[in-house]
Protein backbone atom coordinates (compact mmCIF):
# COMPACT_ATOMS: atom_id res chain seq x y z
CA UNK A 1 0.00 0.00 0.00
CA UNK A 2 2.49 2.61 0.84
CA UNK A 3 4.51 1.56 -2.72
CA UNK A 4 1.05 2.20 -4.45
CA UNK A 5 0.48 5.54 -2.42
CA UNK A 6 2.19 8.11 -4.59
CA UNK A 7 2.41 6.45 -7.98
CA UNK A 8 -1.46 5.69 -8.27
CA UNK A 9 -2.64 9.15 -7.27
CA UNK A 10 0.39 10.89 -9.72
CA UNK A 11 -1.44 8.60 -12.44
CA UNK A 12 -5.11 9.94 -12.01
CA UNK A 13 -3.89 13.16 -11.37
CA UNK A 14 -2.08 13.31 -15.04
CA UNK A 15 -5.30 10.97 -16.22
CA UNK A 16 -7.53 13.44 -14.96
CA UNK A 17 -5.56 16.95 -16.40
CA UNK A 18 -5.13 15.39 -19.99
CA UNK A 19 -9.15 14.66 -20.09
CA UNK A 20 -9.34 18.78 -19.05
CA UNK A 21 -6.91 20.00 -21.93
CA UNK A 22 -3.93 20.06 -19.04
CA UNK A 23 -1.11 17.64 -20.54
CA UNK A 24 1.34 17.50 -17.09
CA UNK A 25 4.80 15.90 -18.43
CA UNK A 26 6.49 14.52 -15.09
CA UNK A 27 4.96 13.88 -11.43
CA UNK A 28 7.51 15.96 -10.06
CA UNK A 29 5.63 18.99 -11.98
CA UNK A 30 2.72 17.81 -10.58
CA UNK A 31 3.85 17.75 -7.53
CA UNK A 32 5.47 21.26 -7.31
CA UNK A 33 2.56 23.02 -8.71
CA UNK A 34 0.59 22.65 -5.34
CA UNK A 35 3.60 24.83 -4.01
CA UNK A 36 3.32 27.78 -6.21
CA UNK A 37 2.41 31.24 -4.73
CA UNK A 38 3.62 33.33 -7.39
CA UNK A 39 2.32 32.56 -11.38
CA UNK A 40 3.79 35.11 -13.96
CA UNK A 41 1.85 35.79 -17.37
CA UNK A 42 3.17 36.75 -20.99
CA UNK A 43 1.28 39.32 -21.96
CA UNK A 44 0.84 39.00 -25.80
CA UNK A 45 -0.40 35.87 -27.12
CA UNK A 46 -1.47 34.48 -23.34
CA UNK A 47 -3.28 37.08 -21.73
CA UNK A 48 -4.13 39.03 -25.13
CA UNK A 49 -5.09 36.79 -28.54
CA UNK A 50 -1.90 37.42 -30.01
CA UNK A 51 -3.47 39.54 -33.11
CA UNK A 52 -3.14 42.77 -32.92
CA UNK A 53 -4.24 45.38 -35.29
CA UNK A 54 -3.88 48.88 -35.80
CA UNK A 55 -6.38 51.27 -34.35
CA UNK A 56 -4.57 54.88 -34.97
CA UNK A 57 -2.46 56.32 -37.57
CA UNK A 58 -0.61 59.91 -36.11
CA UNK A 59 0.54 61.77 -38.91
CA UNK A 60 4.02 64.26 -38.34
CA UNK A 61 4.23 67.71 -40.57
CA UNK A 62 4.87 66.99 -44.03
CA UNK A 63 4.60 63.62 -44.24
CA UNK A 64 1.21 61.62 -45.45
CA UNK A 65 -0.83 58.54 -43.74
CA UNK A 66 0.49 56.74 -46.61
CA UNK A 67 3.63 56.80 -46.82
CA UNK A 68 4.32 56.69 -42.76
CA UNK A 69 2.16 52.91 -43.09
CA UNK A 70 4.23 51.69 -46.04
CA UNK A 71 7.26 52.72 -44.78
CA UNK A 72 6.89 51.27 -41.41
CA UNK A 73 5.34 48.08 -42.95
CA UNK A 74 8.04 47.34 -45.26
CA UNK A 75 11.13 47.99 -42.50
CA UNK A 76 8.38 45.27 -40.55
CA UNK A 77 8.43 42.63 -43.15
CA UNK A 78 11.70 41.00 -41.78
CA UNK A 79 10.04 41.12 -38.24
CA UNK A 80 8.51 38.23 -36.51
CA UNK A 81 6.81 40.49 -34.04
CA UNK A 82 3.01 40.42 -33.90
CA UNK A 83 3.71 44.49 -33.92
CA UNK A 84 5.40 44.23 -37.06
CA UNK A 85 2.57 41.94 -38.56
CA UNK A 86 -0.26 43.75 -37.61
CA UNK A 87 1.50 46.98 -39.26
CA UNK A 88 2.15 45.10 -42.83
CA UNK A 89 -1.55 43.41 -42.00
CA UNK A 90 -2.80 47.14 -42.22
CA UNK A 91 -0.88 48.50 -44.94
CA UNK A 92 -1.83 45.17 -47.85
CA UNK A 93 -5.70 46.32 -46.39
CA UNK A 94 -5.14 49.52 -47.36
CA UNK A 95 -3.86 48.14 -50.99
CA UNK A 96 -0.73 49.80 -50.30
CA UNK A 97 2.44 48.30 -52.27
CA UNK A 98 5.64 47.78 -49.82
CA UNK A 99 9.14 47.95 -51.15
CA UNK A 100 12.25 45.81 -50.10
CA UNK A 101 14.17 46.70 -47.10
CA UNK A 102 17.93 47.01 -47.37
CA UNK A 103 20.20 46.81 -44.58
CA UNK A 104 17.62 45.35 -42.04
CA UNK A 105 18.43 45.06 -38.67
CA UNK A 106 16.72 44.79 -35.52
CA UNK A 107 17.24 45.62 -31.78
CA UNK A 108 15.82 43.10 -29.79
CA UNK A 109 12.87 44.48 -28.13
CA UNK A 110 13.45 48.16 -29.01
CA UNK A 111 12.41 48.36 -32.72
CA UNK A 112 13.92 47.64 -36.10
CA UNK A 113 15.70 50.24 -38.80
CA UNK A 114 16.29 49.55 -42.72
CA UNK A 115 16.66 51.73 -46.42
CA UNK A 116 13.32 51.53 -47.64
CA UNK A 117 13.84 53.54 -51.20
CA UNK A 118 16.74 55.77 -50.08
CA UNK A 119 15.76 56.59 -47.23
CA UNK A 120 16.87 55.12 -43.28
CA UNK A 121 13.89 54.22 -41.95
CA UNK A 122 13.21 53.38 -38.28
CA UNK A 123 9.85 51.98 -36.11
CA UNK A 124 10.32 51.00 -32.43
CA UNK A 125 8.72 51.30 -28.94
CA UNK A 126 9.32 55.84 -27.88
CA UNK A 127 11.60 54.78 -25.35
CA UNK A 128 14.24 53.55 -28.40
CA UNK A 129 13.98 56.73 -29.57
CA UNK A 130 14.46 59.26 -26.84
CA UNK A 131 17.43 56.10 -26.01
CA UNK A 132 19.07 57.70 -29.39
CA UNK A 133 18.33 61.01 -28.16
CA UNK A 134 15.17 62.03 -30.44
CA UNK A 135 13.20 64.72 -29.07
CA UNK A 136 9.57 63.24 -28.72
CA UNK A 137 8.04 65.79 -26.29
CA UNK A 138 6.20 67.56 -29.23
CA UNK A 139 4.44 64.07 -29.05
CA UNK A 140 4.12 63.40 -25.54
CA UNK A 141 0.34 63.67 -25.28
CA UNK A 142 -0.48 62.09 -27.79
CA UNK A 143 1.31 58.80 -27.06
CA UNK A 144 0.59 59.35 -22.93
CA UNK A 145 -3.23 59.33 -24.40
CA UNK A 146 -2.94 56.44 -26.80
CA UNK A 147 -0.65 54.09 -24.22
CA UNK A 148 -3.68 55.30 -21.23
CA UNK A 149 -6.05 53.65 -23.56
CA UNK A 150 -4.07 50.16 -23.66
CA UNK A 151 -2.60 50.81 -26.98
CA UNK A 152 1.37 49.98 -28.01
CA UNK A 153 2.93 52.72 -29.85
CA UNK A 154 5.15 52.47 -32.75
CA UNK A 155 6.93 55.93 -33.38
CA UNK A 156 8.15 55.75 -37.38
CA UNK A 157 10.98 58.40 -38.36
CA UNK A 158 12.54 58.90 -41.78
CA UNK A 159 16.12 60.29 -41.71
CA UNK A 160 16.22 61.07 -38.34
CA UNK A 161 12.85 62.85 -38.53
CA UNK A 162 9.80 62.10 -36.72
CA UNK A 163 7.20 60.65 -39.59
CA UNK A 164 4.62 59.83 -37.56
CA UNK A 165 2.99 57.23 -34.78
CA UNK A 166 1.01 53.99 -35.31
CA UNK A 167 -1.28 52.93 -32.15
CA UNK A 168 -1.73 48.86 -32.40
CA UNK A 169 -4.24 47.18 -29.73
CA UNK A 170 -4.68 43.72 -28.84
CA UNK A 171 -7.34 42.39 -27.49
CA UNK A 172 -7.83 40.94 -24.17
CA UNK A 173 -8.58 36.79 -24.35
CA UNK A 174 -12.46 36.70 -22.54
CA UNK A 175 -11.40 34.31 -20.20
CA UNK A 176 -8.28 35.95 -19.04
CA UNK A 177 -9.99 38.16 -15.95
CA UNK A 178 -12.03 34.95 -14.95
CA UNK A 179 -8.99 32.61 -14.42
CA UNK A 180 -7.03 35.32 -12.69
CA UNK A 181 -9.43 35.71 -10.11
CA UNK A 182 -9.75 31.87 -9.72
CA UNK A 183 -5.71 32.57 -8.54
CA UNK A 184 -7.11 35.05 -6.22
CA UNK A 185 -9.17 32.68 -4.66
CA UNK A 186 -6.36 30.06 -4.61
CA UNK A 187 -4.49 32.97 -2.62
CA UNK A 188 -1.82 33.06 -5.66
CA UNK A 189 -0.15 36.27 -6.24
CA UNK A 190 -0.12 37.27 -10.26
CA UNK A 191 2.42 39.01 -12.05
CA UNK A 192 2.45 39.95 -16.09
CA UNK A 193 5.27 40.15 -17.69
CA UNK A 194 5.78 42.22 -20.53
CA UNK A 195 8.56 44.05 -23.20
CA UNK A 196 5.65 46.55 -23.22
CA UNK A 197 5.64 49.99 -22.14
CA UNK A 198 4.14 50.40 -17.87
CA UNK A 199 1.52 52.74 -19.47
CA UNK A 200 0.15 50.25 -21.67
CA UNK A 201 0.59 47.53 -19.31
CA UNK A 202 -0.94 49.00 -16.93
CA UNK A 203 -3.93 49.60 -18.29
CA UNK A 204 -4.04 45.84 -19.89
CA UNK A 205 -3.77 44.92 -15.69
CA UNK A 206 -6.54 47.20 -14.19
CA UNK A 207 -8.50 45.28 -17.11
CA UNK A 208 -8.44 41.96 -15.91
CA UNK A 209 -6.95 42.12 -12.01
CA UNK A 210 -3.15 41.05 -12.43
CA UNK A 211 -1.17 42.48 -9.05
CA UNK A 212 1.75 43.29 -9.99
CA UNK A 213 3.47 44.13 -13.65
CA UNK A 214 6.90 44.26 -14.65
CA UNK A 215 6.66 46.32 -17.93
CA UNK A 216 9.45 47.04 -20.77
CA UNK A 217 11.44 43.88 -19.98
CA UNK A 218 13.93 42.97 -22.69
CA UNK A 219 13.13 38.93 -23.85
CA UNK A 220 16.63 37.74 -22.68
CA UNK A 221 15.86 39.47 -19.44
CA UNK A 222 12.16 37.36 -18.97
CA UNK A 223 14.21 34.64 -17.63
CA UNK A 224 16.01 36.64 -14.95
CA UNK A 225 13.10 38.03 -13.81
CA UNK A 226 11.57 35.11 -12.52
CA UNK A 227 15.41 33.93 -11.32
CA UNK A 228 14.64 37.17 -8.82
CA UNK A 229 11.32 36.12 -7.69
CA UNK A 230 12.88 32.75 -6.95
CA UNK A 231 15.47 33.81 -5.14
CA UNK A 232 12.98 35.53 -2.79
CA UNK A 233 12.01 32.22 -1.46
CA UNK A 234 8.92 31.69 -3.90
CA UNK A 235 7.57 29.01 -5.66
CA UNK A 236 7.03 30.58 -9.09
CA UNK A 237 5.19 29.17 -12.07
CA UNK A 238 5.20 30.92 -15.17
CA UNK A 239 2.74 30.77 -18.17
CA UNK A 240 3.68 31.72 -21.61
CA UNK A 241 3.49 31.21 -25.41
CA UNK A 242 5.93 32.97 -27.35
CA UNK A 243 9.60 31.93 -28.60
CA UNK A 244 11.03 34.82 -26.15
CA UNK A 245 8.88 32.95 -23.33
CA UNK A 246 10.93 29.62 -23.58
CA UNK A 247 14.03 30.67 -20.77
CA UNK A 248 11.37 31.98 -18.76
CA UNK A 249 9.73 28.94 -18.72
CA UNK A 250 12.38 26.62 -18.47
CA UNK A 251 13.71 28.87 -15.05
CA UNK A 252 10.46 28.45 -13.22
CA UNK A 253 9.30 26.02 -10.62
CA UNK A 254 6.25 24.98 -13.32
CA UNK A 255 6.50 26.23 -16.56
CA UNK A 256 2.96 26.45 -18.07
CA UNK A 257 2.80 26.78 -21.98
CA UNK A 258 -0.43 27.92 -24.27
CA UNK A 259 -0.79 24.77 -26.33
CA UNK A 260 -1.32 27.13 -29.07
CA UNK A 261 1.90 28.71 -28.96
CA UNK A 262 5.20 28.08 -30.81
CA UNK A 263 6.74 24.98 -30.87
CA UNK A 264 9.77 26.15 -28.88
CA UNK A 265 7.35 27.16 -25.78
CA UNK A 266 5.57 23.69 -25.71
CA UNK A 267 8.81 21.99 -25.76
CA UNK A 268 10.21 24.57 -22.68
CA UNK A 269 7.03 23.83 -20.38
CA UNK A 270 6.39 21.41 -18.26
CA UNK A 271 2.66 21.63 -18.11
CA UNK A 272 0.95 22.26 -21.29
CA UNK A 273 -2.52 23.93 -21.84
CA UNK A 274 -3.77 22.02 -24.95
CA UNK A 275 -6.46 24.19 -25.35
CA UNK A 276 -5.16 27.45 -25.16
CA UNK A 277 -7.20 28.79 -22.55
CA UNK A 278 -6.61 30.41 -19.99
CA UNK A 279 -8.57 28.72 -17.41
CA UNK A 280 -6.15 25.82 -17.40
CA UNK A 281 -3.85 27.80 -15.22
CA UNK A 282 -6.40 27.89 -12.10
CA UNK A 283 -7.42 23.99 -13.06
CA UNK A 284 -4.06 23.03 -13.18
CA UNK A 285 -3.45 24.44 -9.72
CA UNK A 286 -6.36 22.77 -8.13
CA UNK A 287 -5.67 19.42 -9.97
CA UNK A 288 -2.42 19.45 -8.31
CA UNK A 289 -3.50 20.33 -5.06
CA UNK A 290 -6.44 17.68 -5.28
CA UNK A 291 -3.61 15.10 -5.68
CA UNK A 292 -1.32 16.25 -3.41
CA UNK A 293 -3.96 15.59 -0.52
CA UNK A 294 -5.30 12.37 -2.19
CA UNK A 295 -1.23 11.29 -1.64
CA UNK A 296 -1.59 12.07 2.30
CA UNK A 297 -4.25 10.12 2.58
CA UNK A 298 -3.08 7.56 0.69
CA UNK A 299 -0.02 7.33 2.89
CA UNK A 300 -2.48 7.72 5.94
CA UNK A 301 -4.05 4.73 5.44
CA UNK A 302 -1.04 2.85 4.55
CA UNK A 303 0.85 3.61 7.63
CA UNK A 304 -2.37 2.77 9.52
CA UNK A 305 -3.04 -0.35 8.70
CA UNK A 306 0.98 -1.84 8.90
CA UNK A 307 0.92 0.14 12.46
CA UNK A 308 -1.99 -1.72 13.68
CA UNK A 309 -1.81 -4.92 11.67
CA UNK A 310 1.97 -5.74 11.69
CA UNK A 311 1.50 -6.23 15.67
CA UNK A 312 -1.24 -8.48 15.23
CA UNK A 313 0.47 -10.79 12.68
CA UNK A 314 3.35 -10.78 15.17
CA UNK A 315 1.14 -12.12 18.00
CA UNK A 316 0.03 -9.32 20.14
CA UNK A 317 -3.28 -10.87 20.45
CA UNK A 318 -2.01 -14.53 21.58
CA UNK A 319 -2.85 -14.07 25.28
CA UNK A 320 -6.47 -12.51 24.73
CA UNK A 321 -7.71 -16.29 25.59
CA UNK A 322 -11.67 -14.92 24.93
CA UNK A 323 -10.57 -14.11 20.98
CA UNK A 324 -10.95 -16.54 18.80
CA UNK A 325 -7.99 -18.57 17.86
CA UNK A 326 -8.35 -17.15 13.88
CA UNK A 327 -7.63 -13.69 15.28
CA UNK A 328 -5.30 -14.50 17.94
CA UNK A 329 -2.86 -16.23 15.63
CA UNK A 330 -4.04 -14.34 12.69
CA UNK A 331 -5.08 -17.18 10.40
CA UNK A 332 -3.37 -16.53 7.00
CA UNK A 333 -6.36 -16.38 5.17
CA UNK A 334 -7.36 -12.78 6.67
CA UNK A 335 -3.78 -11.95 6.28
CA UNK A 336 -3.95 -11.86 2.70
CA UNK A 337 -7.51 -10.61 2.96
CA UNK A 338 -6.21 -7.52 4.96
CA UNK A 339 -3.11 -6.61 2.74
CA UNK A 340 -5.10 -7.00 -0.37
CA UNK A 341 -7.38 -4.36 1.68
CA UNK A 342 -4.99 -2.29 1.69
CA UNK A 343 -3.83 -2.01 -1.54
CA UNK A 344 -7.77 -1.75 -2.40
CA UNK A 345 -7.87 1.43 0.05
CA UNK A 346 -5.25 3.28 -1.64
CA UNK A 347 -6.31 2.62 -5.36
CA UNK A 348 -9.98 3.49 -4.31
CA UNK A 349 -9.03 6.44 -3.12
CA UNK A 350 -6.63 7.45 -5.98
CA UNK A 351 -9.72 6.64 -8.40
CA UNK A 352 -11.73 9.38 -6.21
CA UNK A 353 -9.52 12.17 -8.36
CA UNK A 354 -11.72 11.51 -11.19
CA UNK A 355 -14.31 12.84 -9.32
CA UNK A 356 -12.88 15.70 -7.83
CA UNK A 357 -13.96 19.23 -8.43
CA UNK A 358 -11.41 21.20 -10.70
CA UNK A 359 -13.18 23.47 -12.64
Amino acid sequence: AMGLATPTAIMVGTGRGAENGILIKSGESLETLHRVRTIIFDKTGTLTRGKPAVTDIVVGSGFKLEQILSWAAAVEKGSEHPLGRAIVAEAKRRGLSLSEPKFFKASRGLGVNATVDGHRVLAGKPGWFLEMGVDLSFLEQKISSLQNQGKTVVVVAAEDQIAGLIAVADRVKPESKEAIESLHKQKIKVVMLTGDNSRTAQAIASEVGIDDVVAEVRPEDKSARVKELQESGKKVGMVGDGINDAPALAQADVGMAIGTGTDVAIEAGDVILASGSLKGVPRAVELSRATMRTIRQNLFWAFFYNVVLIPVAAGVLFPFEFLPSYLRQLHPILAAFAMAMSSITVVSNSLRLYRARID
